[in-house]
């Protein structure tokens, strides 16, 4: 009685998921186009909210010999200075203005202890992190 009562049960749930299905096809899907573009990962329901990576976005490839940078000019010269204090990652989630690299800079080598390099060189990494790493470009 229990197996007839249950194959019953199973039986008009499966009826009414093809009706349902049947009348939600039959007209417009207005998620649809939101469908299509958004693909939000079932691991990392929040990966949608961030900025996205350097390898989602358009330009150089990471260069795996300097912390995935993007290769570019500029891209050893960056790895070295800042990997003496921090790892390449931190570079990597950064979209701050290049007003706010220009105080980074600044705090790092004055109150961080950060080795000053020459003019050219410094220039070089700043528009480095600039072009790669700002929320201006």
């Amino acid at each position: 009685m229990h197996q007839i009562q249950l194959k019953l049960a199973l039986g008009l749930a499966a009826l009414l998921g093809s009706a349902a299905l049947a009348v939600a096809q039959s007209g417009p899907d207005p998620m649809r186009a939101l469908r299509n573009e958004v693909q939000i990962s079932a691991a990392d329901p929040m990966a949608a909210l961030r900025a996205p990576a350097a390898t989602e976005t358009e330009g150089p490839a990471p260069n795996p010999e300097f912390g995935n940078l993007p290769d570019a000019p500029g891209a050893e010269e960056t790895y070295y200075q800042c990997t003496a204090c921090h790892s390449t990652a931190i570079i990597l989630q950064q979209r701050v203005t290049d007003a706010r690299w220009d105080d980074l800079w600044q705090w790092m080598v004055e109150k961080q202890g950060m080795f000053d390099p020459e003019p050219a060189e410094k220039e070089v990494i700043m528009t480095y992190l600039k072009t790669h790493f700002s929320s201006e470009r």
